[in-house]
């Protein structure tokens, strides 16, 4: 069985369409379809259901697939320690990411990175806390960076950084003039907020439980950053949000931050996961240094 048909075949489940999965390979469908059947005379059963709306796995397949998706995870792994040892220092790091903080330091941190080593990719992906933590015990991430992480004893903690959220407002804002938000004060404007299914949304709404107050006015459901900052902007709705997030709106004086309330609080830490026992390669090991480099120095900077 050639890497090639392997390959192949992983680009077909992800795109689910012999057409795409060829486009996006840059080679022919008849191509595809011919490494596909090499596959099945090699494994001696269907791996694949053709149909009117593209490609569906079989049983088969299904198995194939995950055990493929590891080999070829082991193959880049192996083609990056050799690498390390011919002192090519290059390669790919893998991270998800989850939360506004996360995706803030995530940047930073990359973009600093590649000054130093502009030879190694990094790819991020964001989703959310479990989906990462999961991307990293099955061996598809090299690592995760994320917020209300869950317990996870297959996943190895390199560096925790404790996260309190803020109030992020426009600075003509009328909650700007107050000192400190309280529950009372976030129900007395429009809040922006994600939906139901993030944790901060489900932080929120627990405090406001544990009050006995009725739920928050969430005017605005939007995980998006861009929008959720361009509405604080606009001076229609309050964020929750940490600075760190904001840093930048904050430092230009487009947008100011008050702490929160003991009663409405929430604060996380922002927890950089690594696989327990498997080695990192150089370019995952040393991007990893940075990363904690940077939430030690994030910490060490606070007030």
């Amino acid at each position: 069985m050639q890497i090639q048909a392997i390959t192949y075949f992983l680009e077909l489940v992800k795109c689910r369409s012999i057409r795409q999965a060829a486009q996006s390979l840059g080679v022919s469908p008849t191509a595809i379809s011919r490494q596909m059947d090499n596959l099945e005379y090699h494994f001696g059963a269907p791996l694949i259901e053709r149909g009117a709306r593209g490609i569906e796995l079989t049983a088969a397949g299904e198995v194939v697939a995950q055990h493929l998706r590891t080999a070829s995870r082991s193959f880049d792994q192996a083609q990056q320690f050799v690498d390390d040892l011919r002192g090519l220092r290059r390669g790919e790091v893998s991270v998800c990411v989850n939360g506004a903080a996360s995706g803030s330091v995530m940047a930073h941190a990359m973009a600093g990175f590649m000054k130093a080593f502009p030879a190694i990719r990094l790819k991020v992906q964001e989703t959310s806390a479990r989906e990462g933590l999961m991307a990293v015990t099955r061996g598809d991430a090299d690592m995760a960076l994320t917020m209300f992480s869950p317990e996870d004893v297959r996943v190895r903690v390199r560096a925790q950084v404790p996260m309190a959220y803020r109030a992020i407002m426009a600075p003509d804002h009328p909650a700007a003039a107050l000192p400190v938000l309280t529950l009372a004060d976030l129900q007395a404007w429009p809040l922006a907020l994600p939906d139901h299914g993030y944790s901060l949304r489900q932080a929120i709404e627990a405090r406001l439980r544990a009050a006995k107050r009725s739920p928050a006015e969430v005017v605005f459901t939007t995980a998006s950053m861009t929008v959720q900052k361009e509405l604080a902007r606009l001076g229609a709705a309050l964020l929750i949000l940490p600075e760190l997030s904001v840093v930048r709106d904050l430092e230009q004086g487009l947008l100011v931050a008050r702490p929160l309330g003991d009663d409405a609080q929430v604060d996380t830490r922002l927890q950089l996961s690594l696989p327990p026992d498997a080695p990192l390669s150089f370019a995952a090991e040393r991007f990893a240094r940075h990363l904690e480099d940077l939430l030690q120095r994030s910490l060490s900077a606070r007030p």
